[in-house]
């Protein structure tokens, strides 16, 4: 780290430093604040698209108890063909958004199958997105969180170690200059004082 100059371009030079900092930190103290309650909102949308898969897994076996039946393959009937993630801006993050899913169902015959396997794709259908879904919440809470810990780390740089410095240095620097000009004024008095004698 550069030494501190204690001079008058100096002091000048940080004070437009403070300056600066005092006027950056509420702005960056705010997207703090909209991060961690967009945070708070993604967690909030993470348990309640869990709390969904939980119902539907329940609803299957509820509805279909059927499916303890081993000798009716339904192995592979639904399946995630793909899907397409997209991006968000949120308070500057970037975060990823399920734009498109495409499940298949294998074709099967309803005079082979049974029935209730109807109900049952249907099921799997909306069990296996609601899966997807909460994956991609998951991963837009871990990218919020990333987020606020580096925001937070900005405020707490600004707030609570450049702003404190360049306060410390101001007042180094003042003390020094007055420091300066009491001692000049007592050298010019001395001086008179040797001049008015002589």
């Amino acid at each position: 780290m550069a030494r501190l100059q204690l001079n008058k371009s100096s002091l000048a030079h940080q004070r437009a430093q403070l300056k600066t900092y005092e006027k950056f930190l509420p702005s960056l103290d705010l997207k703090r604040q909209q991060l961690m309650g967009e945070r708070a909102k993604a967690v909030v949308q993470v348990a309640e698209m869990a709390r969904k898969v939980e119902d539907l897994a329940q609803q299957v076996g509820r509805d279909v108890p059927m499916l303890g039946n081993s000798d009716i393959d339904l192995k592979g009937l639904v399946r995630l063909a793909r899907y397409e993630l997209g991006e968000e801006n949120v308070v500057g993050t970037k975060l990823p958004v399920l734009d498109r899913i495409e499940v298949k169902i294998r074709p099967y015959s309803p005079m082979v199958l049974p029935h209730w396997v109807d109900n049952v794709t249907t099921l799997l259908h909306d069990m296996l997105e609601a899966r997807l879904r909460v994956q991609v919440a998951r991963q837009r809470v871990e990218v919020l969180s990333r987020a606020v810990e580096v925001i937070t780390q900005r405020v707490n740089l600004f707030d609570k170690v450049l702003i404190p410095n360049a306060r410390a240095n101001i007042k180094k620097i003042r003390i020094y200059l007055n420091d300066e000009e009491m001692a000049s004024v007592v050298r010019s008095k001395i001086a008179k004082r040797k001049r008015a004698m002589a």
